[in-house]
């Protein structure tokens, strides 16, 4: 009984073997799975690819059917007939501009001067009473036998005379006592004198004016050459 249990159990050299049997089957079989995966990607590659190139094969044919059906480009414009065309159409801008230009100057023309005779008409309108006023001086029946009361009527006209100008612009320039300015004086003649300096004026012979920051009329004078 004892003999037949030894000749049951395996020995150590046996399970080693055994275990070594059941590692190789192991390995092959993992060998033989990953050779059949790879066969089946290569049969998957394959006809894949195959799929592609009939797939690009009928897109070439498409597009050489669609470029066959497809009507020829027009030829390419002359450039030279583009460029006479932008040429004549900006020849006719111009022409347009300088016509509007010139109408604009003579429009803006006409309005200064209508505006100038607009301001002349209003002075000329306020001077036309002066006017009326030396005529009823003048008049006969208005003469008067007292000369003072005759000065202070032409004095009451002096002034206003006088004020419409100055309203106007118009400023009198009178420059006694001042220094000599060549731009706004006309010397007459150099006279010595006591008490006022040298290259200045001592006696004003006409006034002058300016109307704003414009001379109209140099005032003449006398110019001092001292003592």
């Amino acid at each position: 009984m004892a003999e037949d249990l030894n000749q049951q159990e395996p020995t150590a050299e046996e399970k080693a073997k055994f275990e070594a049997d059941v590692l190789k089957a192991a390995e092959d079989a993992m060998k033989m799975e990953a050779e059949a995966n790879k066969a089946d990607t290569a049969q998957a590659d394959a006809a894949e690819r195959h799929c592609e190139e009939q797939g690009d094969e009928a897109i070439q044919k498409e597009a050489s059917t669609e470029s066959a059906e497809q009507p020829a480009e027009p030829a390419a414009e002359d450039p030279t007939a583009a460029l006479k065309a932008a040429l004549a159409d900006a020849n006719d801008r111009n022409l347009r501009l300088m016509a509007e230009f010139d109408n604009y100057r003579r429009r803006t023309a006409k309005e200064q001067l209508e505006l100038i005779e607009t301001a002349n008409g209003k002075l000329l309108e306020k001077l036309s009473e002066v006017q009326d006023n030396f005529e009823r001086a003048f008049a006969s029946e208005n003469k008067a036998q007292d000369l003072e009361a005759f000065e202070k009527g032409m004095q009451m006209i002096y002034n206003q005379f006088a004020k419409i100008l100055t309203d106007a612009g118009l400023e009198q320039i009178d420059p006694t006592g001042a220094e000599f300015d060549p731009n706004m004086h006309e010397a007459l003649m150099q006279q010595p004198s006591e008490t006022v300096p040298e290259g200045h004026v001592v006696t004003v012979f006409q006034k002058g004016y300016k109307l704003k920051n414009k001379i109209l009329k140099t005032a003449k004078v006398i110019v001092s050459s001292g003592k």
